[in-house]
């Protein structure tokens, strides 16, 4: 086992680092890899190398939560955090992601200080392992770059080995207007370093600094981060902003080949020595693109659904399920042991690359005109002939439901809760973030505090406050929180809801959007009515039901037999009664 793992390995490594000098000794490289995996393997607990009955099931679901989403004053943020979701969530869901909780300097976590602490202001990995001896954890490997203030950084400025080749130095001079920009700041960021001068590769940011994976030793270095957060309890690693890893210059330095040879090295790395572990890549980029990651089973568990989001707000803002319609219908099956992420909101805003080719340029358009008048912004990207181009809304997805292209309306909770109906039941795993279960409005005092747009949909909720409207019954937020507290424990008991479960879209009309679940004990239609309208559909147009459906999510037991009556925005999960 061992000498096939290491054989493995190293086939890996030689299709990564293609050096014609062979200046790197694969060989030594696999079997240093292999010593970092024995720490799992050896573990006392020797829980690592066993395999659960399946990778995943119907009863999960995952919370997409900073550490310090909640606060009460005088106490930890994520011990407070840790008593919200025990008090509420611990029926609900069963998987926390806890967007990155580190040391940081910027981009609220994702400008890392240092891969190995807690961020000491949130608490400790004590309070990390509180959360996971009730919920699962997902945990960010930020793996692209990291912060200006880390000490591997302030390594590099003085020259010390081996940190003076951990980060890309290019010439300003050169030619990198092929790199594809996922923001509209300047790509390369000079520095003052002991050898003078020097300007660094920054994807996101001048305090983001690209790591150079070209030197093998960052490659060991992440391996050794993926594996602690392992140790430390994760059943999911998101690789954050994976898509432009390896750079490459003449090249678009995006999904280059070295990059999914890394991801797929990460992925043997887990499944010898870390199988339950599941590996999910974040590619904010076109589906196909997207769907990449996959390998050939070989590379990512998972993959996120970056087309759902816009594609269902659209719907929803529009009263029409076509577009969403044909791209449900043409998503590809999965292969073997893969499965999707589907979300509707996140810590990001709603992409709007996901949909080139899938919306018309003037639907896009008016999408985002409409959350202007909703209250939203839109980040923009820098394009290779100096143009630039919308990436991302941003906007609470609560509030990007308050009204249509025609404006606002009384419709908005119902309108929410249907784009989280939708969501939970499309196949692979559902996730929700906590400002959507909280129906959270746009904090424009956020954005103003910090200067940045993304901060509209990143409220910190003070406990106290936060509990006073989720009491008061005729708030939105106890609404919402009650109902998709309601919806996701009705799913979880369902088979059909199993990410492994067949998926087939069925078209009626425009104003309906039907997703046909089946598994091996039990078929179920998920039916959504986008539309501000009543309406009503011959239970015959589904196939011969002689028996009828029941409604799962009634709140009073019915079997519908010949004609379903849908309300605006209403939702229906039909089975076998």
């Amino acid at each position: 086992m061992p000498e096939e793992f290491i054989a493995k390995i190293k086939q890996r490594l030689q299709k990564i680092y293609t050096d014609p000098a062979n200046t790197i000794d694969h060989q030594q490289l696999a079997e240093q890899i292999y010593r970092l995996c024995l720490g799992l393997l050896e573990h006392p607990e020797g829980i690592y190398n066993l395999k659960e009955n399946g990778r995943w099931s119907e009863k999960d679901s995952i919370l997409i939560t900073y550490g310090n989403s909640i606060q009460e004053s005088g106490e930890i943020p994520l011990q407070t955090l840790s008593r919200f979701l025990k008090d509420t969530l611990a029926d609900t869901i069963n998987n926390v992601h806890i967007l990155p909780f580190f040391p940081y300097s910027s981009d609220d976590g994702f400008s890392v200080i240092d891969y190995r602490q807690v961020n000491a202001d949130w608490g400790d990995w004590n309070d990390i392992a509180s959360i996971e001896e009730h919920f699962h954890l997902m945990i960010d490997l930020v793996i692209n770059h990291c912060s200006r203030e880390n000490l591997w950084f302030f390594d590099y400025i003085a020259n010390n080995e081996p940190y003076s080749d951990y980060f890309v130095e290019v010439d300003p001079e050169t030619d990198v207007s092929q790199v594809t920009r996922p923001r509209n700041t300047p790509l390369l960021t000079p520095v003052h370093t002991h050898r003078g001068v020097r300007h660094v590769w920054a994807t996101f940011s001048e305090d983001q600094i690209d790591l150079n994976f070209a030197n093998p030793a960052v490659l060991v270095e992440f391996i050794q981060i993926l594996l602690l957060y392992v140790e430390r309890g994760a059943r999911f690693i998101r690789l954050d902003a994976i898509a432009y890893l390896w750079k490459q210059l003449g090249t678009n330095c995006i999904h280059l080949p070295q990059t999914h040879e890394v991801v797929k090295l990460m992925r043997d790395v887990l499944d010898f020595c870390a199988p339950r572990t599941i590996l999910l890549t974040e590619t904010n980029v076109p589906v196909a693109e997207n769907l990449s990651y996959f390998g050939n089973a070989d590379e990512a568990h998972m993959v996120y659904q970056f087309g759902l989001p816009p594609l269902v707000l659209h719907a929803l803002n529009r009263g029409n399920a076509s577009f969403l319609t044909d791209w449900a219908d043409k998503i590809p099956p999965l292969p073997e042991g893969c499965s999707y992420l589907n979300f509707t909101a996140s810590h990001d805003g709603i992409g709007v690359r996901p949909v080139e080719g899938l919306l018309p340029e003037r639907e896009v358009q008016d999408l985002i005109d409409c959350m202007h008048r909703f209250g939203g912004f839109v980040s923009m990207k820098a394009n290779p002939d100096g143009s630039q181009s919308p990436y991302e809304i941003n906007i609470t997805l609560f509030d990007a439901c308050m009204g249509t292209r025609r404006g606002t309306d009384h419709f908005q909770v119902q309108r929410f809760l249907c784009s989280q109906a939708i969501m939970l039941a499309m196949q692979g795993i559902p996730a929700v973030y906590i400002h959507s279960l909280l129906a959270t409005p746009n904090d424009l005092e956020h954005v103003e505090k910090t200067g940045r747009t993304r901060s509209i949909n990143r409220k910190i909720w003070d406990k106290t406050e936060l509990e006073c409207l989720l009491n008061n019954p005729v708030t939105p937020q106890a609404e919402v929180f009650k109902e998709l507290r309601r919806m996701l424990r009705i799913r979880s008991g369902q088979k059909a809801f199993h990410p492994d479960a067949r998926q087939d879209i069925v078209r009626i009309n425009t104003d309906l959007f039907i997703n046909r679940r089946s598994h091996a004990e039990q078929t179920l239609f998920a039916i959504s009515n986008v539309t501000e309208r009543m309406l009503k559909l011959p239970l015959a147009s589904l196939g011969f039901l002689p028996d009828g459906l029941s409604d799962l999510l009634a709140y009073e037991a019915s079997v519908v037999t010949e004609e379903l009556v849908l309300s605006p925005y209403q939702t229906v999960w039909l089975t076998a009664p």
